[in-house]
């Protein structure tokens, strides 16, 4: 299921969701796509997402729907982080309407979520995604299955109670608490314990809140469905009562809310200036001596091809139970090739590794070479059809096996091929556990390196070992290894390499570490590609395979001889990102 822009002959431009026809094969699938489309189109509502028409070939299956050209509330939040109040009484209010609208015709909404909140250009939200829409049916009559998203369950659905117009309550408090607090109420990094932590309503309330937010999100996230505030007792609530409730939002309030900016400066300029950095210290091509101007020539080629952050949706989705339930809320990716819903669910989500990033091992002080004068024309390889011979005896490589990106509250979890684990936090500090984890290595944003024996830690980093601890107990029992690389198994603590930076783009995960080794991760069919240095300063790249077989060489080779169309059209992406 994808979502794409389209103009009709009148011009006008829609939004449109695209349902391969291989997902609706079943008749309970086709069931569950016409329930949604006959649902839609029966609502009319200032705040629900307009539905405009819907057509089949045998492709696929095509709704139309209106365009909201500033996404979604799951984008500005991913671009601001936190809101402010006025700002959530803003949205909340509209959020309000139109849930009282559905719940008054009969209809409950059952995947309130960020996502599912659309912004058009004038800043007004908009309803959408009815595929989890339900009528409402009395207690007795209540479907038991447990639907949604996993943060924004309530109690009584888990307990298999069924979803009333109160669960479409409890999931807007922790949308409001989201909103306001960066992160939801119950997030935890395992399901089961963000389950069990929302059936005994455990979470906190940060001081930072207003008095009224605390109170007000309090009043909906209660444990009886019964003892939850109506929408109508959230309106008169003192939180929009006692303040003068903007009736527009726009540039002109900048003065108290920020209207977010959704195509902020890349953080690509930024990545492949440390990359470049880090590669190259600062000595100039002797091939070319450039002047200033086109040295900012080259920077900005380097980052243009690189595709702003998008942002993705969290996995929503019926199970059959909460023990069956089992990949976990972080979004994760594994280098295995097999995607579970929530790896999907990673490749969709944005970096937040700008964040926090350890500063590069160069100290800046030596002489720069270009990376495009070195690297990327070697890159320009000629067209084959095969590869070269790949070497038979590589020096060890050590490379990134498994990785999980929990950046949406902690940060950046990768294993190793020596079995290192390591977590770049998003405040820029990086943990990671080595010499079969007996070993803890610290390293600051200042570039400072700590190591202590794992039973000797001190209480300040105790908090975060446990977080790589999670980690790494999640990718050891749920990712596959991805390749078959020549890899170091006991290397020594100082020749395990620290993650610098990592970004996504489009299509594939960069990590850069502070060996100068960079690797690049294709999400769609699991390829890697490697480049690293060899004893002799040259370039080698490695290159695995969909099959996970992994082939050696040096660049310089490939750029005499050319390479395979498969290797030739990845190495031609890498080069379009600038590496």
């Amino acid at each position: 299921m994808k979502m794409m822009l389209h103009y009709l002959a009148n011009n006008k431009m829609y939004a449109v969701k695209v349902i391969p026809q291989s997902r609706v094969s079943k008749p309970h699938q086709r069931g569950k796509i016409i329930n949604e489309i006959e649902l839609h189109k029966s609502l009319q509502h200032k705040h629900v997402v307009k539905f405009s028409h819907h057509f089949e070939d045998q492709d696929n299956i095509y709704i139309f729907l209106e365009l909201c050209s500033r996404k979604s509330l799951a984008h500005i939040w991913k671009a601001r982080h936190t809101l402010t109040d006025p700002e959530v009484r803003y949205y909340l209010k509209q959020i309000i309407s139109a849930l009282k609208y559905l719940h008054n015709k009969g209809i409950l909404h059952r995947d309130l979520k960020l996502g599912n909140f659309f912004v058009n250009e004038n800043m007004d939200l908009r309803l959408g995604d009815f595929g989890l829409a339900a009528k409402l049916e009395t207690v007795e009559q209540r479907k038991k299955t447990i639907c949604g998203t996993p943060n924004y369950l309530a109690p009584e659905v888990l307990n298999r109670q069924g979803h009333g117009t109160e669960s479409d309550v409890w999931s807007l408090g922790c949308v409001m608490y989201t909103l306001l607090c960066g992160n939801p109420p119950f997030e935890t990094l395992d399901l089961k314990e963000t389950y069990k932590c929302i059936k005994e309503v455990r979470y906190s309330l940060p001081p930072s809140l207003t008095p009224s937010a605390q109170k007000l999100i309090s009043a909906i996230l209660q444990k009886n469905p019964s003892d939850r505030l109506t929408l109508d007792q959230i309106l008169a609530h003192e939180y929009f009562t006692k303040v003068r409730l903007l009736k527009t939002l726009n540039s002109n309030y900048t003065s108290c809310v920020m209207v977010p900016e959704l195509n902020p400066p890349s953080p690509a300029k930024k990545f492949f200036t440390k990359m470049a950095k880090s590669l190259f210290g600062k000595k100039k091509s002797k091939a070319v001596e450039k002047t200033p101007c086109e040295e900012k020539d080259d920077i900005s080629k380097l980052v243009s091809g690189m595709v702003k952050h998008s942002i993705g949706r969290q996995m929503s989705y019926k199970t059959m139970g909460v023990n069956e339930a089992t990949s976990p809320t972080v979004q994760l990716a594994s280098s295995g090739p097999l995607d579970t819903p929530a790896e999907e669910e990673s490749r969709k989500s944005a970096s937040r590794s700008f964040k926090g990033t350890v500063a590069s091992s160069t100290d800046g002080k030596g002489p720069q070479k270009r990376i495009c004068s070195d690297i990327q024309q070697q890159i320009v390889l000629h067209a084959s059809s095969r590869n070269p011979p790949c070497l038979s005896k590589t020096k060890p490589l050590i490379w990134v096996t498994k990785w999980v990106d929990y950046s949406n509250k902690y940060g950046f979890g990768y294993q190793l091929s020596n079995q290192n684990v390591g977590v770049l936090f998003n405040e820029g500090t990086h943990l990671s556990l080595c010499d079969q984890r007996r070993t803890v290595h610290y390293c600051l944003t200042n570039n400072k390196h700590f190591s202590f024996p794992a039973d000797a830690l001190p209480e300040k980093l105790l908090n975060q070992k446990h977080i790589v601890d999670l980690m790494a107990n999640y990718m050891e029992q749920n990712l596959m290894e991805g390749g078959d690389v020549n890899s170091e198994d006991q290397p020594s603590p100082s020749s395990s390499p620290l993650l610098l930076q990592w970004i996504k783009t489009d299509h594939a995960l960069v990590m850069l570490f502070d060996n100068r080794t960079i690797q690049v991760n294709f999400y769609t069919d699991h390829t890697k590609i490697i480049l690293s240095k060899s004893s002799d300063s040259s370039y080698l790249l490695t290159y695995i395979s969909k099959e996970r077989v992994s082939y050696s060489y040096p660049l310089n080779v490939l750029s005499q001889w050319g390479c395979s169309p498969e290797l030739r059209q990845r190495l031609h992406y890498v080069k379009q990102k600038g590496l």
